[in-house]
């Protein structure tokens, strides 16, 4: 299987689904990362705190657009190594973007018919017309660019239509594991990335620069995965919302359902902690 994520900055393929990532990097599944923008305006936090220092790193304070782009790049790079994610494609866009652009919906159709995925995942989208996040126009870009991947005539593009079977849309900022107390609206698919959170870590202690590393990696990581994951009865999840519907042939139960005694699961998956396992080096 072949996936792809579409994100607005470098980071956010990491802190969104890099458990799952990993889990399907294992599996032996091609991976292609789609990052929107350069993300040089987002969580300047290294360069921003220096500014404030009275012995202030003048090789930080003096660096350029370029440099804080590069390096930013250079840290999802080596996060995508330890993850497993094969292909990195930067758009390039600056980060300061508030609609929906022809341009860039071209291009993400470009990359959906380049690579060819199975899977997408993307972020949740605020609300379709909210416009100061970037993270919800990347998404309403892919849906956008979904349509036109699917609509290209190789007599009149010079490619074939790519119809993708599934996009898996993370971050929706809902807790509740049940679909009345939300008004319907909740993540009805959970990943168990228990096995495989060091890696995500790791990858998270990549972001230097925004202060993703060390502490904010581990509270992060504990305060949502974990609150996801006493929702679906595991130590850890990262959560999704299915774009589609599917069509089974038989009413799913999964393996976690069948083995899981829901009086005590509670007791095995509260002991896991990120913090002992993962100390802060």
């Amino acid at each position: 299987m072949r996936i792809m994520t579409v994100y607005a900055h470098p980071a956010d393929t990491i802190t969104n689904c890099g458990g799952t990532l990993a889990l399907h990097a294992d599996a032996g599944d091609e991976i292609v990362a789609v990052i929107l923008t350069h993300g040089g305006r987002i969580h300047p936090n290294v360069y921003a705190e220096e500014g404030r220092k009275e012995d202030a790193d003048e090789s930080l304070i003096a660096a350029d657009r370029a440099e804080i782009i590069e390096n930013k790049k250079g840290e999802l790079r080596r996060a995508a190594d330890i993850i497993g994610i094969g292909t990195i494609e930067f758009l390039d866009h600056d980060d300061a973007i508030s609609v929906v652009r022809e341009d860039m919906v071209d291009q993400v159709a470009e990359m959906i018919a380049k690579h060819r995925p199975d899977v997408i995942i993307a972020d949740y989208p605020q609300n379709p017309v909210v416009t100061n996040s970037a993270h919800t126009i990347a998404t309403m870009t892919l849906i956008a660019a979904l349509d036109r991947a699917a609509q290209f005539l190789k007599n009149l593009d010079g490619k074939d239509e790519v119809n993708v079977k599934q996009v898996f849309l993370g971050g929706l900022p809902v807790l509740a594991s049940d679909a009345l107390s939300t008004y319907g609206v909740r993540n009805d698919l959970m990943i168990d990335i228990s096995s495989v959170v060091g890696r995500k870590i790791a990858a998270m202690d990549c972001f230097v620069s925004q202060g993703y590393d060390g502490p904010f990696a581990r509270k992060l990581i504990e305060a949502s995965n974990g609150e996801f994951g006493r929702s679906a009865g595991v130590a850890l999840a990262e959560p999704y919302v299915r774009f589609r519907s599917e069509t089974r042939a038989l009413l799913p139960v999964t393996d976690y359902a069948e083995a899981a005694d829901p009086l005590i699961r509670h007791i095995s998956y509260s002991q896991f902690d990120v913090r002992r396992e993962f100390p802060i080096k």
